[in-house]
């Protein structure tokens, strides 16, 4: 069986807890689909912010 790889594991989690301060245990008890999401979320708010500042 194969994995999740774990580098991007450790990418996810580190992202998401530098925006959000939640500690690195909250956020591996989520379902991958859901630290997914919330990847997503804080990417597309730093997009538009950047859009804004052009």
């Amino acid at each position: 069986m194969i994995g999740y790889p774990l580098g991007a594991l450790y990418e996810e989690v580190a992202f998401i807890a530098y925006h959000f301060h939640w500690s690195p245990e909250a956020i591996m008890e989520l379902e991958h689909p859901d630290r997914r999401r919330w990847v997503e979320q804080i990417s597309n708010i730093h997009q538009r912010m950047n859009e804004q500042t052009r």
